[in-house]
């Protein structure tokens, strides 16, 4: 009988099911559906949290005691780069400096912690779902492959417009690749068909 666990990149799917798909996931009936109905042995979450974030460390607390192995990091704030640009007056001529302020980023990296958890779980007659378009996590699955891992990547392939001539996906174009393989244990399941299912309320 094959071994089946669940990581859920939670920064990942959620902005994906957010501002791509346009509903926000319940991670509580998420969980009971990899559990109940996929039959998970365990399933794995992901997410940073803001300090003093008292509601959300309480919802993670409730998914842990319901059987959840909840992996949480502190929130961190980074300033991106100042960009300087140049503007010449097209009366004039004159030419002067201006800087615009790019503000924040937030971030919680729990790649590493995705990482050495699926690692630990990976070996023969095992399927893993990870929740995540995240082109970083191409190496790892190559890795747990490598240990007889079928692998599904539970993300939306879905491309939008990010300009006249451009558009951009939430599915990594590395990831892209492993799944359209010939032959490949590695393929893509649209969580766009799990919205009935999945969707807060």
């Amino acid at each position: 009988m094959k071994k089946r666990y669940a990581f859920i990149d939670v920064q990942n799917t959620e902005t994906t099911t957010r501002k791509i798909l346009g509903f926000l996931v319940d991670w509580k009936k998420l969980f009971f559906l990899l559990k109940n109905d996929w039959e998970c042995e365990k399933v794995f979450f992901y997410s940073g949290i803001n300090e003093g974030d008292d509601e959300t460390g309480k919802y993670f607390e409730e998914l842990s005691q319901s059987g959840c192995v909840v992996r949480s990091k502190l929130v961190f704030s980074y300033k991106n780069k100042n960009k300087t640009i140049k503007i010449v007056c097209p009366n004039c001529a004159t030419e002067f400096t201006d800087i615009v302020d790019m503000g924040y980023n937030s971030k919680s990296n729990c790649d590493v912690d995705l990482t050495v958890d699926a690692m630990e779980c990976a070996g023969p007659d095992t399927e893993f779902y990870i929740f995540s378009g995240d082109g970083d996590f191409e190496f790892l699955i190559k890795k747990v492959v490598e240990k007889g891992v079928r692998v599904h990547i539970v993300s939306s392939a879905k491309r939008v417009k990010s300009g006249p001539r451009h558009s951009v996906s939430r599915f990594s174009t590395k990831l892209r690749a492993l799944t359209n393989e010939k032959g490949s244990p590695v393929d893509f399941w649209n969580i766009n068909n799990l919205k009935l299912k999945i969707k807060k309320d």
